[in-house]
């Protein structure tokens, strides 16, 4: 296995700039998830570590190896793609074998590597059937097999789900998330789904505009967000977002964005982080699960639900602050109609403040 490392890796095409300059360190064994929106330099960048795409400027490097001028096959990595590339012609087990062929690896080595990945993936009933005969998910096994084979330092996977329909990402999901703890390799992975990068990546890498605007755990893009793009990006529903102005004096922010004002308490940590912002104006985040229902008439503050969306394991409702449409994640019991009054609360220990200007988060 290997480590992977972006030194200030660029990008043109033409006279336009693709990837700007990126760094980032992959340790061995590390499952790494490239997320960001369409266009954002997140395949690109991985199909340069391939030597997909030639670099403009920068290196990487593949355990400690500079490869900008290797070719993809002298790069020891193997490659999943978005729409599988199998031999239409060829059984799963020649589609798996054809790479180690090409290497004139010994047959019975081959054999022996082809079953093994075919037991992990639990798709040795299939050997002999051509990709025509498989399912989607059975041709994303058979990808994987065939990268498996190769036993490679890096596996580089390039949005291999978008494909296929929702219960069936689920399934693969987790089979990915498998894989990767019995093989233990270097894993970097593209994807425009969020949810993905949080429920199988080690470190998830935020890109935007073919820069990382956050690389960091699930845990500390999701907790601890470094911009409105990074908190509305990580998260389903998105996290909400309101204007707001902190006082730190009077210990409250007050949400503000075409509304009379409701106050929000802060706690004497926050006040003491915030201490040299009083009085500023904000950009206030707050997740759905942390709009709660309100204990009493006394707590919290009156919303007008707009339109509400029964879930089963929960209840999301959709109400206005002023001009900023908000989603709360409820209980399933929660008894709402739309165009009616309910008293809702906000959890001020998770509150995320942002600079109206920059949008980075308020240090």
């Amino acid at each position: 296995m290997a480590s992977v490392k972006l030194q200030q890796l660029v990008k043109y095409y033409g006279d336009v700039k693709i990837v700007h300059g990126i760094d980032l360190d992959i340790a061995d064994n590390e499952f790494v998830a490239l997320v960001g929106p369409s266009g954002c330099g997140k395949s690109t960048s991985l199909r340069m570590i391939a030597g997909l795409e030639d670099i403009s400027e920068g290196q990487v490097l593949i355990d400690g190896v500079v490869v900008n001028e290797l070719a993809p096959k002298d790069r020891d990595i193997a490659m999943v793609f978005q729409d599988y590339a199998l031999y239409p012609h060829m059984s799963v087990y020649e589609n798996m074998s054809f790479g180690l062929t090409v290497q004139k690896v010994p047959k019975s080595e081959i054999d022996s590597r082809v079953r093994d990945a075919a037991a992990i993936l639990n798709i040795t009933n299939l050997l002999e059937r051509k990709p025509k005969q498989l399912s989607g998910g059975q041709r994303q096994r058979v990808a994987m097999g065939r990268a498996i084979v190769r036993r490679p330092k890096v596996f580089l996977f390039d949005e291999p789900l978008s494909n296929l329909d929702a219960q069936l990402r689920v399934q693969m999901r987790t089979e990915i998330k498998k894989l990767h703890k019995r093989i233990a390799t270097t894993v970097v992975y593209v994807t425009h789904d969020q949810v993905e990068a949080m429920t199988l990546a080690d470190k998830i890498v935020v890109m935007r505009d073919g820069r990382i605007e956050q690389a960091g755990t699930p845990d500390e893009v999701y907790n601890h967000p470094c911009s409105v793009f990074v908190a509305g990006f990580i998260g389903s529903p998105t996290m909400n977002f309101v204007r707001g102005r902190l006082s730190v004096q009077r210990a409250c922010i007050t949400l503000m964005d075409g509304a009379s004002g409701i106050s929000v308490p802060i706690n004497a940590t926050q006040a003491a982080r915030y201490a040299a912002h009083d009085e500023t104006d904000v950009i206030v985040g707050v997740r759905p699960e942390n709009i709660t229902l309100a204990l009493s008439d006394a707590d919290g503050f009156t919303a007008l639900t707009d339109v509400v969306e029964p879930l089963g394991s929960d209840t999301l409702l959709f109400f206005l602050i002023g001009n900023s449409e908000m989603i709360a994640r409820l209980p399933p019991s929660t008894k709402a109609a739309s165009g009616t009054a309910i008293r809702l609360s906000i959890d001020s220990a998770h509150l995320h403040l942002f600079d109206p200007v920059t949008e980075r988060v308020l240090a």
